[in-house]
C-alpha cells in the first residue's frame, strides 16, 4: 500500500485503529450545513446518486416523483423511477442522458442540512465542474466499477480529484458504484482502492474514505446492504452526516470587503456613512481597530448593522453595514482587515489558474480580473507551468493554457489588490480572469504567496 494509506479511513479492516476512529465519529453529530459535490467521469452515476439521497431520505415531493415516472426520457425499466430526472432538469441533459450545467439540490436529515451540487463528468464543462467545487466542504468522487475493474482509473477521475486538491477540499469521498453489476466482487473493489490510493499520494490528498455502492439499487447509499458483508464502514449519509465541517472560516483574519457605500442624511449633522458587504472571514467586533486596504487608512468601527439590527458583532457570512468612528476614503472594491492582520498588498504575484475559456489564453489580450468587489485590468507576464493530468505531475511550460488545463502563471495589476494565500484563507485568495472584449468568463484563479 502506498505511503498515503497510513492516514487513509480503511472501511474494510474492522481492527485497523483508524477505523474505530471513524465509527466512534459517528455517534456525534456537528449538524450544521454541508455542502457537498458530486463529481467523475461520464456515466459513472453522479445525477442516480443524487437522487437517491433525496429519494431514501424522504427529500423528493410526490408530484416530483409523478413527473419524473412520466417524463419521456425515463431509462429505467418497469415502475422503477429514473432518479437522475431529479436532477438533470435542462431538456437537453434529459434528451442525451448528461449532466451538463451544475444542478443545486437541498434535502434534510435529523442530523443534517445539505446542499449538493450536481456536476457535469464530460471534459467539455470541466469549467462548471469547477464552479460547484469551489465552495463545497467536501466531494464525492465516483468511479464505475465496471470501468475500473482492473484497476485503471479515468482521466476525468483524475482531473476532479486534482481539482478538488487545488481548491483545498477537505474532505474527499470516493463511491465506487455499480457494484451490483459485478455481483460485488471484493476483489474489484479492493484494486479500485489501492488506485485511487495511488492518486492520493501522488496529488497529495491526504485522507479519503472509500466505500462501495449502488447508485441505481440503493445499497449503502442511505442503508447498509447485506451484499457487503465484507464492508464494515458507514453507508454514505451516514458519513455525510459525520464530516466535521468546522467554522475555519470565523477562525482566519478579518476580511470584509466593501460592496457598498451608503450614505443618506445629505449634509445634516447626523447624517449616515455606512460600509456594506459580506464578511469573508474572520470576526468583527463594535470597538475594533480596522484599516482600509489598499490605502492603509486606519480607524475604529462604531456600529455594525445587520439589516436594521444593531450588533455588537459580525462572523464571516454575515451581510453587514459598518460605521466608522470617523469619515474617511473608503470606495466599492476597498478591504476592511484588522489593523494586526492586514493583507500583503500585491502588484504582482503568481497564481494557479483553471483555464475555462473556449480561447486559449493569449497574453496579447486584454483582461480583467475581478477579486471580491474590485475590478481591475491584468497583464499574464507568463505561463510558468502546467499540471500534466495523465502523469500527474507539474512540468514546466511556456505554452498557453487551452480550455479546461490547469497551470502556474506569473501575473501583474494595475492597482495594488490587498490578497492571501489561496491556501491560507480562500475567500480572499480567489479571484476570476474576464476576457474584456467578450466579457467572458477566461479563467478562475487561486493566489499563490510565498
Amino acid at each position: 500500500m502506498s505511503e498515503v494509506s497510513s492516514v487513509i479511513l480503511d472501511p474494510v479492516a474492522a481492527t485497523s485503529p483508524d477505523s474505530s476512529a471513524l465509527t466512534a465519529s459517528f455517534t456525534q453529530a456537528d449538524g450544521g450545513v454541508l455542502r457537498f459535490i458530486t463529481a467523475g467521469s461520464v456515466d459513472d452515476g453522479k445525477s442516480t446518486l443524487i437522487g437517491r439521497l433525496l429519494f431514501d431520505s424522504k427529500g423528493v415531493f410526490a408530484d416530483q416523483l409523478d413527473a419524473i415516472a412520466r417524463a419521456k426520457y425515463k431509462r429505467t425499466e418497469g415502475d422503477a423511477p429514473d432518479l437522475a430526472l431529479l436532477t438533470d432538469g435542462l431538456e437537453a441533459e434529459r434528451e442525451q442522458g448528461i449532466t451538463i450545467d451544475v444542478a443545486y439540490r437541498y434535502f434534510a436529515t435529523p442530523k443534517r442540512k445539505f446542499i449538493v451540487a450536481d456536476a457535469p463528468g464530460h471534459e467539455q464543462y470541466t469549467r462548471n465542474m469547477v464552479t460547484g467545487a469551489s465552495t463545497a466542504d467536501a466531494a464525492i468522487i465516483l468511479i464505475d466499477a465496471t470501468r475500473a475493474a482492473d484497476g485503471t482509473l479515468l482521466t476525468q477521475t483524475k482531473r476532479h480529484s486534482a481539482i478538488a486538491r487545488l481548491l483545498g477540499i477537505r474532505h474527499i469521498i470516493v463511491a465506487v458504484n455499480k457494484m451490483d453489476l459485478l455481483d460485488w466482487d471484493r476483489d474489484t473493489f479492493e484494486r479500485i482502492h489501492a488506485a485511487y490510493a495511488e492518486l492520493a499520494r501522488r496529488l497529495d490528498i491526504p485522507a479519503f474514505h472509500v466505500l462501495p455502492l449502488s447508485a441505481l439499487k440503493g445499497d449503502n447509499v442511505v442503508t447498509r446492504s447485506a451484499r457487503t458483508p465484507w464492508y464494515e464502514g458507514p453507508t454514505l449519509l451516514n458519513l455525510l452526516e459525520a464530516l466535521p465541517v468546522e467554522a475555519q472560516a470565523r477562525q482566519r483574519p478579518l476580511r470584509l470587503p466593501v460592496q457598498w457605500v451608503i450614505r443618506h442624511g445629505g449634509s445634516s449633522v447626523a447624517d449616515f456613512r455606512g460600509y456594506a458587504g459580506l464578511v469573508s472571514s474572520g470576526t468583527l467586533n463594535v470597538g475594533d481597530a480596522v484599516q482600509v486596504q489598499p490605502s492603509g487608512v486606519e480607524a475604529v468601527v462604531q456600529a455594525i448593522y445587520l439589516g436594521s439590527e444593531v450588533r455588537q458583532q459580525a462572523q464571516a457570512g454575515d451581510a453587514v453595514t459598518v460605521v466608522l468612528d470617523r469619515d474617511v476614503d473608503v470606495s466599492r472594491g476597498d478591504l476592511l482587515v484588522h489593523t494586526q492582520a492586514p493583507a500583503q498588498v500585491e502588484r504582482a504575484f503568481e497564481a494557479d489558474l483553471c483555464w475555462l475559456d473556449t480561447q486559449a489564453l493569449n497574453p496579447a489580450r486584454r483582461y480583467l480580473l475581478k477579486h471580491g468587489s474590485r475590478v481591475t485590468s491584468v497583464k499574464v507576464k507568463a505561463v510558468l507551468s502546467r499540471r500534466d493530468i495523465h502523469e500527474l505531475t507539474e512540468v514546466a511550460s511556456d505554452e498557453p493554457l487551452k480550455t479546461n488545463e490547469i497551470g502556474r502563471v506569473s501575473l501583474a495589476v494595475r492597482d495594488p489588490l490587498p490578497l492571501d494565500d489561496y491556501a491560507v484563507n480562500p475567500g480572499n485568495g480567489a479571484f476570476i480572469l474576464i476576457d474584456e472584449a467578450s466579457n467572458q468568463t477566461a479563467a478562475a484563479g487561486m493566489v499563490r504567496l510565498g
